[in-house]
């Protein structure tokens, strides 16, 4: 049994700057953190007194016989892609809901991808389990997604990250002291819209619409040193919510999917009870909501949004990672089941 634990992220700058249809071209940069909500994987290879090869445990119950059978795409094609063989039981429990801008589908691909490796033996890098699910989200499953999330969901911590044209990627810790790091924490307040949305659907008008926005994709861009210039110096922090008030007001422009009038709303309202700066996480149209707030102020800000979910925030820094392992009591090689089956075993009766 393998239990794997995968961190959501929060991209505050130069969202947009990862899809390949820009960075090829100019290059790419984010500033992101990872933080303590998680998405956990627990594996094992099934053992053979079941009729069935595969049981897929998610937002359904899938009992199958064959990977081509598997529902959840991440799952069918992470099985394909290390060819794993053997039949596999596989449940996933997220702390936060999914299709809410956190990086959730990214993080599930890590977690998946590490517990199935770990499983067959094999342990693997930050960065190897970030290219690979970045190869299965875009390649196999054919998903109009960046490459920050894996990237940033693997690694863990606050980072800069860069992409360059030829698809080389640099992770940048920040050099933040306790302290600074603490005032950061202090500023941050997530909160959920109540509203899941389809990211792909945003993310494919944004890819097209590139283009016509290359100018404010290159401001975003820009933003991401101003914010780590802003966290590692010794000046106003609030000045990274004002960023992030500038930064919101240029993603919102890429198109007219990503900020709903209720979002707007939202936003307002918590400017005017003590918030610098914010916006919509992920590719937008809902899912959570992030402010850089005044802490003397955040009672009123979470009275101004009481009708929302809070979730508060602490930046964590392991990344993916295995909790548990254990060695198997029963293989679950098609040789045992068929010895099972023959003998007259059944474990239905």
């Amino acid at each position: 049994m393998i239990v794997s634990r995968t961190p959501y992220r929060i991209s505050f700058f130069g969202g947009g700057t990862d899809y390949p249809a820009w960075y090829r071209k100019h290059g790419g940069a984010v500033l992101t953190c990872t933080f303590d909500s998680y998405c956990y994987v627990t594996c094992r290879f099934l053992p053979p007194f079941f009729e069935h090869k595969n049981r897929i445990v998610w937002s359904k119950i899938e009992l199958t016989n064959s990977i081509d059978e598997i529902e959840m795409p991440v799952v069918a094609a992470a099985l394909k892609y290390l060819n794993v063989r053997n039949g596999v039981e596989i449940h996933h429990i997220g702390d936060l809901p999914a299709r809410s801008g956190l990086g959730s589908s990214s993080s599930f691909a890590v977690g998946v991808l590490n517990a199935l490796r770990r499983m067959e033996g094999q342990d693997s890098g930050a960065m190897e389990l970030a290219k690979d699910a970045i190869y299965l989200e875009q390649k196999l499953m054919q998903e109009s997604v960046g490459i920050q999330d894996q990237i940033q969901t693997a690694h863990g911590g606050l980072n800069k990250i860069t992409f360059d044209a030829d698809d080389r990627i640099e992770v940048s810790p920040l050099n933040l002291s306790n302290e600074r790091l603490e005032e950061f924490n202090d500023h941050l307040m997530l909160f959920y819209t109540g509203v899941s949305r389809n990211a792909t659907d945003i993310a494919k008008h944004k890819i097209a619409n590139i283009p016509n926005k290359q100018d404010e994709l290159r401001a975003m861009q820009e933003m991401v040193d101003e914010g780590v210039n802003i966290l590692e110096g010794h000046g106003d922090i609030t000045e990274f919510g004002k960023l992030l008030d500038e930064s919101w007001k240029l993603k919102r422009s890429l198109s007219a999917k990503i900020a709903p009038e209720f979002v707007n709303e939202i936003y307002e309202t918590a400017l005017k009870s003590g918030a610098y700066g914010g916006k919509l996480l992920g590719a937008g149209g809902g899912g959570f909501i992030l402010f850089f707030v005044d802490p003397a102020r955040r009672q009123e800000i979470l009275d101004a949004l009481e009708v929302l979910l809070w979730v508060p925030v602490t930046i964590e820094f392991e990344g993916a990672k295995i909790l548990f392992d254990k060695e198997p009591r029963f293989s679950a090689t098609s040789h045992m089941k068929r010895e099972f089956m023959r003998r007259g075993f059944n474990s239905h009766k």
